[in-house]
């Protein structure tokens, strides 16, 4: 195997997950090259206060023996020609000026910062920031993290002098620059879609510009440690890391406004992938780049494969004819469930959001309450699809990826009739790989045909989509009830 054009051609992706890192290689045309693949799993911390952080040396040491042994796989003898990097977005960690880190990841799901959410949300128009830089004043971005970390204490806000991502990290380590793309900085909150940072966000945090990493597509050239330990990849080109979520679009064949890519891994996203920056952002929506050229409009819901998770775990439900028990069941026939448990992005955005169950009766079984969740989180996804529809018209297809999808065809039935569209699982299962791979090829001049395969249809269901149109009223009164007209609690509920 070597580098060279055409079938020659040899690339490698990562994968950085939230829970997982994965090193993968593809061949010109975007093949998966059987037999290189490494996965490497871990846990973040997690804390009843809210806590979920990961170090940034212990993600980066699995990052790199994951690289270890799919170059090892993949034989002397193989050159890749670029490698590409798909990374978790709106992780924050602070560099010293030695850069060394501060603080450990803070995570998307982090929700310590919901008080300085809040406090932002009262002292700025949170819906003129969300419309300059695509990102709404939450706890899963970079504004509120760091006002929470400047009054934290402990020093670290001090100590501080970058703030950076987990790719911008791992390229300090390869690379001896302190960089990162337009795709990771559209994901921190901070950067305006239209370009160049946000004035009013940098004065209200008083930050100063050069605290974040300035942008770059590529760079090469490793530093002499990383030289000796990788020698295939010296002089290889590797493009900077872009957000996993804009990569899954691009893995999964999901580049025009036509079809939009659902995922749902331990939490979920719909997204649809544009050449033109919307000029107008439904609520709920947020807007992230995959370069400087392509835009990535969606919502992403903080309950996905982990609700599934948590109802196997703690409703006992027997694994055996599971898939089956559930699908005899009757739509919306169950409680109705606000599956907020480890609170909400999309489409409400609100800060103190718990999951509640309501409608419950004696003939309530786990099976009814486990239904019911599957099709709450496809309600929100209805909601969110509906949001795009006035953002980004024209889809007729939704492409499904994620091991939860992949392995609940119920659940994929479910998702079609309550958007009421067809519902298509993509056969890219590692849609994130495979989008990081294709942004290489790119990068090298080639042009690899996108992944159009497609999997079993789902076609939707008029009259259950009736159905399930009830179902979505009644969640949303219950949803105005409980989240939109509570009084703000007197401390933040723990989504740990």
């Amino acid at each position: 195997m070597a580098a060279g054009s055409g079938r020659n051609l040899f690339v490698l992706s990562l994968d950085v997950g939230t829970s997982s890192v994965r090193a993968m290689g593809f061949d010109g045309r975007g093949r998966e090259l059987p037999g290189l693949e490494t996965k490497l799993e871990y846990t973040p911390r997690a804390g009843a206060d809210g806590t979920a952080e990961v170090d940034a040396d212990r993600v980066a040491a699995l990052v790199e023996s994951a690289l270890d042994q799919t170059l090892e796989r993949a034989g002397k003898q193989a050159a890749p020609a670029a490698l590409g990097i798909s990374t978790f977005w709106h992780g924050l960690q602070g560099l010293d000026r030695e850069r060394r880190p501060t603080t450990p990841i803070v995570l998307w799901s982090d929700t310590r910062s919901w008080r300085q959410a809040e406090r932002l949300r009262r002292d700025l128009d949170g819906e003129a920031v969300r419309r300059r830089t695509g990102c709404p004043l939450h706890p899963s971005y970079w504004p509120a993290k760091l006002a929470w970390l400047r009054q934290a204490g402990g020093g670290a806000w001090g100590r501080t002098r970058h703030w950076v991502s987990i790719g911008d990290y791992l390229f300090l380590r390869w690379f001896g620059e302190l960089t990162t793309s337009a795709s990771m900085a559209s994901g921190t909150g901070l950067r305006k879609l239209a370009g160049g940072l946000d004035e009013e966000l940098l004065q209200k945090l008083r930050l100063s510009p050069e605290r974040v990493p300035e942008e770059a597509e590529v760079l090469s050239g490793l530093k002499p440690d990383y030289r000796r330990r990788w020698p295939q990849l010296a002089e290889v080109p590797f493009l900077t890391a872009r957000g996993d979520g804009a990569l899954a679009n691009l893995g999964s064949g999901c580049t025009e406004p036509s079809v939009r890519a659902l995922t749902i891994g331990t939490s979920g996203a719909l997204r649809v992938m544009t050449d033109r920056r919307p000029r107008h952002l439904a609520k709920g929506l947020w807007c992230y780049l995959l370069d400087e050229r392509r835009f990535v409009v969606g919502g992403a819901l903080s309950n996905g494969g982990n609700l599934w998770a948590w109802m196997e775990s703690n409703l006992r439900l027997e694994q055996e004819g599971l898939e089956d028990h559930l699908a005899r069941l009757e739509p919306a026939s169950g409680p109705d469930f606000l599956t907020l448990l480890a609170g909400e992005r999309s489409p409400g955005f609100a800060l103190h959001a718990t999951g509640s169950l309501a409608r419950l009766t004696q003939a309530t079984t786990a099976y009814h309450i486990a239904r019911s969740g599957l099709e709450a989180v496809a309600l929100q996804f209805a909601q969110v699809d509906r949001a795009l529809d006035r953002t980004v018209p024209g889809a007729k297809t939704l492409v499904a990826s994620g091991g939860a999808l992949h392995a609940s065809p119920l659940w994929s039935q479910i998702m079609a009739d309550a958007v009421g569209k067809p519902v298509s699982v993509s056969e890219s299962f590692e849609a994130s790989s495979h989008g990081a791979a294709l942004l290489a090829l790119q990068h090298l001049g080639q042009k690899p045909a996108l992944d159009t395969r497609r999997g079993k249809l789902y076609e939707p269901d008029a009259k259950i989509h009736d159905v399930y149109r009830q179902a979505a009223r009644r969640q949303a009164r219950l949803y105005k009830l409980l989240v939109e007209s509570a009084p703000p609690a007197a401390a933040a509920p723990a989504h740990a």
